[in-house]
């Protein structure tokens, strides 16, 4: 909520409704123009990751509206849910939750149902609906999706494949990859790769540095690479200008000196290197992605759409189609 409306309810200690009801109401009545702050307690008995990603999702479509995470992961026992429900008290807002445990369920939702604070339990409608189509009843196991089998393995193995092959190190073992990525600088190669890995895709990534007087030439490597999916990563000039000036504002900082303008960051280099690079992918038909307004998990999404179309008996294996 906004200052105004927490000293507002701070001015009315005697209102016969609790706190959190008291800010409900408020922010009912709020002028929609006015950005507000609000509270939102994640309580989780495992690592709480589900939770996160869906007040991520959820939060997102209110522009108006910032979240203050308090996230209580591996709440097991009966002081840890102490300690949660004290923290919820002190800080009354919204209470999202997934809780296996009917005592610890019972304990958190009883004690929000009193203090009038809204809560819900994410995963009941999905578990309900697919326990009606498939006819059986939950395990009720904590953190069941995080159990150390044959697909967590093949995720640390992916992890370790990505960083020994990241930048264009070790070109030679990108025959083993299952996704190869290519790209100017600044274009989220590294990161994009960091994340396909933990989705348990092996992926190794080149830069493609223009080299005088020929411009952009990819490694030969690239040209024997047959089953891996290749994939071309663009972003705007202006865009990679923009990050590039950045990163090198903070590296002169770091050093203590003056920022120096370079090919690096001229735009009309940029330009060409971002057309070069275009023309080599085109040339091989390698896939093209823009990633100038797309999240790392975007970018993401869309090559695993790409591999699916692109080996579709290893996408049937990993259960992608």
């Amino acid at each position: 909520m906004t200052v105004g409306q927490a000293s507002l309810l701070n001015e009315r200690p005697d209102h016969p409704l609790p706190p959190a009801r008291r800010a409900i109401d408020i922010m009912a009545d709020r002028n929609p123009n006015i950005s507000t702050c609000f509270h939102v307690h994640l309580v989780s008995d495992s690592t709480g990751e589900t939770l996160v990603a869906m007040m991520k999702a959820s939060t997102a479509q209110f522009r108006n509206a910032t979240a203050l995470e308090h996230l209580h992961a591996l709440v097991r026992s009966d002081a840890q849910m102490e300690r949660t429900l004290d923290a919820i008290e002190n800080k009354p807002g919204v209470v999202i939750y997934t809780l296996v445990d009917p005592e610890k369920r019972q304990m958190l939702e009883s004690f929000c149902d009193r203090l009038h604070i809204p809560h819900v339990s994410i995963l009941d409608p999905t578990l309900a609906m697919m326990g009606r189509y498939l006819g059986v009843t939950t395990s009720s196991e904590v953190g069941a999706q995080r159990t150390l089998d044959k697909a967590y393995y093949d995720r640390i193995r992916a992890l370790d494949f990505a960083m020994a092959h990241d930048d264009g190190q070790q070109m030679d073992g990108l025959v083993d990859a299952d996704i190869v990525l290519l790209g100017i600088s600044r274009t989220s190669k590294t990161p994009t790769s960091i994340y396909l890995a933990n989705r348990g895709f092996k992926t190794g990534n080149i830069p493609l540095v223009p080299v005088e007087p020929h411009g952009i030439r990819l490694p030969p490597v690239v040209d024997t690479l047959e089953t891996p999916l290749v994939v071309g990563l663009v972003a705007s000039p202006d865009r990679i200008v923009e990050i590039r000036t950045n990163r090198l504002k903070s590296y002169d900082i770091a050093k203590g000196r003056a920022a120096g303008r370079t090919d690096y960051t001229d735009q009309g280099s940029v330009r060409d290197e971002v057309r070069e690079a275009k023309r080599q992918f085109a040339k091989r038909g390698f896939p093209v992605i823009d990633v100038s307004r797309r999240s790392i998990e975007e970018t993401a999404a869309q090559i695993i759409n790409l591999y699916k179309l692109h080996r579709p008996e290893q996408a049937a294996k990993r259960r992608l189609v």
